[in-house]
């Protein structure tokens, strides 16, 4: 938790206890963890204010969000979106995005003692005699209401004043003004924040300038360790090295580092034909800037419309384009330019999730031998990099500007529903990829609002996330993993077990389509050498056939190691089925007996070790592979 603030100055300052402009000392801001806080941009200003002046009344953001004052962001864990707001070193309030209402704005009391005298809607007014047991931590019963604004719903924000129009608490109502009806009884309003109102202290207007003078220590502290850092690593590992470029505000900040550390190393971007076209333009344009050398490597233009045929819609926990996209054209740009290896600076930060908070600093992706990963930013908090970014005077990518915290692919399934409907506003790309959400949903009986609300994010959907979709009135009466089962005519039938028969054991009608035994027994090579009887219809390894109709049959005096056999053959079936050209198995081969042909891997049997080293990490494995249990 790295947020302090110079009240003097009126900035944010990080991990620091004296302002670097004024030497002042700073204190702590608390926030919700990991605290990964941000500058708030301009859209994300009009953002806040409009949601105010929606929910309060018009003016009431303005009173909230005044001119010439710092504003950051600070995102919170939550279900969708959620960023605490905070101004003059104090969080006043959360932005949050409900699934069926958009945007909601959480006061606390900063914010309303700010918009008490012109706040319109959204109040109620406590009795005299209510307001010391409010204060002490009662919630606001029906009884106490003096006076309650029309059109008050439950689970609004409500702000809650005493008879003279001072703000005491906050909180969401329970009962409608309709309800609060002369007698009536019961819980008014779920008190959230309360306080008594607090001498106000002037405050000195700041500027972004400001914020960069007075962290300028400690980005100076950042910056060298972080240099140092990539020095030691390069003189460590002794290979090629190259910026992971991916036009997002990290890699941006990973590749100043290097123009600081003096160091003259190629840009590398991968375009996985989903980027944003402003994506494609600003990794240009900072190529063009530094003079740096730019390598583009493209996923093949099949690459994903062959996915959705195999796979169906990604979704969070069945993310296949990433590597199918984005790993698979890595493989083979670090196979095509750094055949020994690559050290390659990414911009991974802790901050950024809880899987990555417990990632070492330095690594080795099992998706792309031959590459190893260094962050110099592991331990930078986005503001950090922002005030790198400022300090350098480079444009970001402008989708910053426009409302998204993170910046991928188009579609990413990854993305909160509130960016999804940011990106959907503003890209024709998205616009055309929802219109196939729609007619994939239709297609297979389920609602538009499938589409619509983001459920087409996950294999699973999340119970949490399922009931909000209740919530807003979506019933999602068909799972998505049921429909992803059929996605394409090779999906494998789920098989619970084997039987046995004359040989040992067999798998009847394991898959669901006639097999294509040339390929699969060129694959079949990973585990031994293969035999092919086109004319029978069959090929065979380590005494498993698998037949064209699709049924395996297998034999071996020990029945365990027979079904481990069986899986293995059964595993490589899927990879030869469902094969979608993505080329990361293609550096796992060291022989160089692998190959992508008519956009297919294939086995070259003479060059073939039969060691087993392709056979995993692999998308169709990964992820187009049904679970069954013997």
């Amino acid at each position: 938790m790295l947020l302090r603030w110079c009240d003097h100055c009126n900035v944010p300052i990080l991990d620091i206890k004296t302002c670097g402009k004024c030497g002042q000392k700073t204190r702590q801001v608390e926030v919700t963890p990991p605290g990964d806080i941000r500058p708030a941009f301009a859209h994300d200003i009009e953002l806040v204010r409009e949601t105010i002046d929606h929910q309060f009344g018009e003016g009431t953001g303005q009173a909230v969000i005044p001119d010439g004052h710092i504003i950051i962001m600070n995102k919170a864990p939550a279900l969708d979106r959620m960023d605490e707001v905070i101004i003059d070193g104090t969080v006043i309030g959360t932005m949050r995005f409900d699934v069926a209402s958009g945007w909601i704005f959480l006061p606390r009391m900063p914010a309303a003692w700010a918009m008490e005298s012109v706040a319109s809607r959204g109040r109620m007014v406590a009795d005299d005699g209510a307001v010391p047991f409010i204060l002490k931590g009662a919630n606001m019963l029906a009884p106490g209401v003096v006076k309650a604004d029309d059109g008050i719903h439950v689970g609004d924000e409500i702000i809650l004043l005493d008879k003279q129009g001072r703000a005491i608490a906050a909180g969401m109502a329970r009962m409608t003004s309709e309800e609060l009806a002369p007698g009536a009884k019961g819980m008014a309003v779920k008190i959230r924040w309360k306080e008594a109102r607090r001498e106000e202290k002037p405050t000195a207007p700041a500027d972004w300038d400001d914020v960069i003078e007075a962290n300028k220590p400690e980005m100076e502290r950042r910056i060298a360790e972080a240099t140092a850092f990539m020095h030691r690593v390069i003189k460590e590992h002794d290979l090629p090295t190259m910026i992971s470029f991916s036009g997002g505000k990290d890699s941006l900040a990973s590749l100043i580092l290097a123009q600081r550390a003096s160091l003259d190393i190629p840009v590398f971007f991968i375009d996985t034909g989903l980027e944003f076209p402003e994506t494609i333009e600003h990794v240009k344009e900072v190529a063009a800037r530094y003079g740096a050398r730019l390598i583009v490597e493209k996923a093949p233009p099949q690459a994903f419309q062959e996915g959705l045929r195999v796979f169906g819609p990604p979704g969070r926990d069945y993310r296949w384009c990433c590597k199918t996209n984005k790993l698979g054209p890595t493989v083979r740009a670090i196979m095509k330019h750094y055949p020994d290896g690559v050290l390659s600076f990414i911009g991974q930060r802790r901050y950024e999730s809880e899987a990555r908070s417990s990632k070492p600093r330095v690594w080795k992706n099992p998706w792309t031998p031959g590459q190893i990963g260094a962050s110099p930013i592991q331990n930078w908090t986005a503001l950090h990099v922002w005030l790198l970014i400022k300090a350098e005077g480079v444009e970001a990518n402008p989708w910053y500007e426009r409302g998204l915290d993170r910046i991928g692919c188009f579609l990413c399934p990854a993305s909160d529903l509130a960016e999804l409907r940011i990106v959907e506003a503003d890209s024709p790309l998205y616009q055309k990829w929802s219109m196939f959400l729609r007619d994939h949903a239709r297609s297979r009986g389920l609602p538009d609002e499938w589409a619509e609300f983001g459920a087409w994010r996950w294999k699973r959907i999340p119970n949490a996330h399922r009931e909000e979709l209740e919530k807003a009135g979506v019933n999602m009466h068909q799972r998505k993993e049921e429909i992803s089962e059929d996605a394409s005519g090779l999906r494998l039938h789920l098989v619970r077990g084997v039987s046995p028969c004359t040989m040992g054991y067999s798998i009847e009608g394991a898959f669901s389509h006639a097999l294509d035994l040339e390929r699969l027994a060129s694959l079949l090579n990973i585990l031994g050498e293969s035999e092919l009887n086109a004319d029978e219809g069959w090929c065979a390894v380590d005494n498993v056939t698998i037949f064209e109709e699709g049924a395996l049959i297998g034999k071996d005096a020990d029945a365990w190691k027979l079904k481990e056999k069986i899986e293995k053959v059964r595993r490589i079936a899927v990879k030869a089925e469902e094969c979608v050209g993505c080329g990361v198995c293609i550096a796992r081969c060291v022989e160089g007996a692998l190959r992508l042909e008519r956009d297919k891997a294939y086995i070259d049997a003479a060059r073939c070790v039969h060691c087993g080293r392709c056979a995993e990490p692999c998308p169709a494995v990964t992820f187009g592979d049904n679970a069954f249990e013997f």
